[in-house]
């Protein structure tokens, strides 16, 4: 058991992790942010040309954030048993791994570009705008993907602290640079792209200073290490299929959103977009965990590690609930907020009211996946990621089938992702950590 002193002293710890994490989270959607309102002011073509471009880059970042998740646990190994230069190296490791798949993503997304936009069947003046936003931001692929191995890196390190400074001034270079390119130079849309590349390299240049400081204070190697980059690519694969997993479950939900009608498909994104927003905080929480778990674990302090599970597990279920009751009282007025239309308001109301319900399982949800992230126990995520859905697509199935539409199909489909989908998450997840297997994956 915990003594009373190191209660407040581990509930430090956590806010001392999770709250610059929080902000270097948020920091990420500002960018498109940024880009859609100095785009949309130059006409509803380019912003729509936007909208596709930014669909196909988002989910190929989104596949390739295990950079950071398995880079994390790593480093964190090796920090909590007393081997920062260790720890570092492997970092840096990380980093050659993410160059290399960057480069390899540009090249290809360079050469797909056409075909990628080709998809989505637009007009030929959105596609053409979608196109040079695209083919240009393709060659930020490889800066993006180092920075999630970077963040990785200084979270292993328990530092959150700097990747949200590196963040910031990611944040306002992107706003200035874009302002220049696009109205100062007339770019349009090329010159969002251009200055949102720049930025991108302009925070690699960021981290390339500091991490190569901290090579420097420990005696780390900066030159890529086999072994390193081969067991950083071993983690991050089966940490990519967990994501695959939660892909298919996204887009099959909303394939089926689509089905049941225009409305009912504006009233998921309307509840879908409250519980990303959420979920912003969550994976702060889960981020502190993920870093406190792999050092305790490095030190070998079992007990340490099992106090962090228990304190992270209740800050996310109060997290919820807090979270819940906010999402529950101002239901009646989210659907105004975001259509202005009363119908909508209506419509969505009952599922957000299934969203607010849910939110402390989402909470643990979120935060026992970081608890076995930073005990690197990605093989069986990415397993019990794929066995999640065994019952979920056939609950979709089921909605789809009956063709119940209007506030109850929205309902339904609500209670299928935010109970079926999230409770078999949950289950798989606390069976894990009920038992002692996750605390003996090797490092």
């Amino acid at each position: 058991m915990a003594t009373p002193s190191a209660s407040p002293t581990l509930n430090r710890e956590i806010l001392h992790l999770a709250v610059p994490a929080l902000g270097a989270l948020v920091a990420e959607p500002l960018f498109l942010i940024i880009d859609g309102v100095m785009i949309g002011h130059l006409g509803t073509v380019p912003l729509a040309g936007l909208g596709i471009a930014s669909a196909v880059l988002q989910t190929i970042v989104g596949l390739m954030v295990f950079l950071a998740y398995s880079t994390t646990p790593a480093v964190a190994r090796r920090f909590g048993a007393g081997k920062p230069g260790d720890a570092v190296s492997v970092g840096i490791d990380g980093m050659w791994l993410a160059l290399a798949l960057g480069a390899l993503l540009a090249i290809a997304g360079s050469l797909a570009t056409p075909a990628l936009v080709g998809l989505f069947g637009a007009t030929d003046p959105v596609a053409v705008e979608a196109r040079t936003y695209l083919s240009i931001s393709m060659w930020g692929l490889p800066a993006m993907l180092i920075v999630f191995a970077a963040t990785g890196l200084l979270r292993g390190m328990q530092n959150t602290v700097t990747p949200l400074w590196i963040a910031g001034f990611g944040f306002a270079a992107n706003a200035g640079l874009n302002w220049v390119f696009i109205y100062g130079f007339g770019w349009g849309i090329a010159g969002s792209a251009f200055g949102t590349v720049m930025a991108q390299w302009g925070m690699v240049a960021a981290y390339v200073v500091v991490i190569r400081n901290l090579a420097k204070r420990h005696g780390a190697s900066i030159k890529a290490q086999r072994s390193g980059i081969r067991g950083t690519a071993r983690s991050g694969g089966w940490l990519f299929l967990r994501t695959v997993s939660l892909r298919v479950a996204l887009l099959a939900t909303v394939g089926v959103a689509t089905g049941i009608g225009t409305d009912e498909l504006a009233g998921w994104q309307i509840a879908f977009t409250l519980f990303s927003t959420a979920a912003f905080a969550l994976d702060a929480l889960a981020i502190a965990a993920q870093a406190l778990i792999g050092k305790g674990l490095g030190a070998g302090d079992l007990d340490h590690v099992h106090r962090v599970l228990r304190r992270t597990v209740a800050w996310g279920v109060w997290f919820g609930v807090i979270v819940g009751a906010v999402i529950a009282v101002l239901s009646p007025w989210m659907g105004l907020l975001f259509t202005g239309d009363p119908a909508v308001a209506a419509l969505v109301q009952p599922a957000l009211i299934v969203l607010a319900v849910a939110q402390p399982v989402a909470g643990v949800v979120f935060v026992l996946d970081g608890v076995l992230m930073g005990a690197n126990d990605a093989r069986y995520l990415a397993i019990v990621g794929m066995l999640n859905l065994v019952p979920f697509l056939p609950a979709l199935w089921i909605i789809a089938a009956t063709g119940v539409d209007g506030a109850a199909g929205l309902v339904w489909l609500a209670v299928a992702f935010f109970g079926v989908y999230l409770l078999a998450r949950l289950a798989t997840l606390d069976w894990r950590v009920r038992t002692d297997a996750w605390t003996r994956v090797p490092a």
